[in-house]
């Protein structure tokens, strides 16, 4: 199975801002949604937000609103989430899926550590 690929994290300071990107080039989704999901040592992997796959709808788990942006480019067939004033709480390996998620997609995902 060919899995998604994250990629854009990498270490950054409380405050900081990163973006992420998922190709979604090499799987095709029946699902209406794709998100993104996050998973620290000893948690399960959570909701961080979701979008249509036009773009014309977004929704973010309550954690990151207002400080995350979810988008996505289907020329590029890549999904972004733009990560705004990033918190210790907000370290995590993050991943892509569709929404629901599809249990033979799940990537390696792109690490995110925030430092205090």
């Amino acid at each position: 199975q060919v899995q998604l690929v994250e990629s854009g994290g990498g270490l950054v300071q409380a405050g900081g801002s990163l973006r992420l990107s998922c190709d979604t080039s090499k799987r095709t989704f029946s699902s209406r949604f794709m998100g993104w999901f996050r998973q620290t040592p000893g948690k399960e992997r959570e909701f961080v937000a979701k979008i249509s796959w036009s773009g014309g709808f977004t929704n973010y788990a309550d954690s990151v609103k207002g400080r995350f942006t979810i988008s996505r480019d289907n020329a590029k067939n890549t999904m972004y989430l733009q990560m705004d004033s990033l918190k210790p709480e907000d370290t995590a390996v993050y991943y892509c899926n569709a929404d629901p998620p599809d249990p033979k997609s799940w990537g390696q995902g792109t690490q995110v550590p925030v430092s205090s």
